[in-house]
């Protein structure tokens, strides 16, 4: 199985994101240059972290027009796997393959700092093996990271499942002292309605060595390990 890892001018976690997969986790993976549109040896795409274009105009708002999103969006429709790390989560929302939107934190300060997040679901691509309720403590490091959307829209994600990750205490409860960047109901990570695609505001591949002080973050690469292994299809 082939993962893809695309990589936008300003991406500064792509090869983070490679070492984990391929080093850490033994997936065959490869970078995919932004203006690349041939996807069809992979099996994955990771949209990594980083400041693409600089994060001017808005988040990601410019790299949805790279060339490559519209190869990654009929991937998608397809039924392929993708996940968006910050950066390719806020990427994913302004492509529309995830609801919702990034405004700026609650403090208005870039946060760098660990986190912990709360599994909700186990049915998607990087949450498979997981227990429900699990927490895991992964970094973010983002100004834009305070998940929003409108009332209706919300209670419409809760209730079809579709919120992946909460921000919560180590002990797994809610607290607004944890839900650092004002996340609209906590909300740290979702899916789309097919499952297939997956964004979350932390950086599990910066959490994935014992080294770097967790180990957490390895579990979601596993997971889609998992899903993409053979025996899962």
């Amino acid at each position: 199985m082939k993962v893809g890892v695309v990589v936008f001018p300003g991406s500064n976690c792509d090869h983070d994101t490679v070492h984990v997969l391929g080093e850490v986790c033994g997936q065959d993976v490869r970078l995919v240059w932004h203006k690349d549109s041939d996807l069809r040896d992979l099996d994955a795409v990771v949209l990594p972290g980083g400041f693409s274009y600089g994060d001017y105009l808005r988040t990601g708002a410019i790299a949805r027009f790279s060339p490559v999103m519209k190869a990654v969006g009929e991937f998608a429709r397809a039924g392929g796997p993708v996940l968006g790390i910050c950066n390719g989560f806020q990427i994913l929302q302004e492509a529309g393959l995830l609801p919702g939107a990034m405004l700026r934190n609650g403090g208005v300060k870039f946060l760098s700092q660990p986190v912990h997040v709360r599994v909700e679901r186990t049915d998607t691509l990087v949450t498979a093996g997981i227990p429900a309720g699990r927490v895991l403590t992964m970094p973010i490091a983002h100004g834009e990271g305070n998940f929003n959307a409108e009332p209706e829209e919300i209670a419409r994600l809760e209730g079809e499942g579709q919120v992946v990750f909460r921000y919560t205490t180590k002990d797994g409860r809610l607290d607004p002292a944890a839900n650092v960047n004002g996340s609209t109901a906590a909300i740290a990570g979702v899916c789309n309605a097919a499952r297939n695609v997956v964004g979350l505001m932390p950086h599990p591949e910066r959490a994935s060595e014992s080294e770097l002080g967790s180990a957490d973050g390895r579990q979601v690469f596993e997971a889609l390990a998992r899903v993409l292994s053979p025996a899962a299809r």
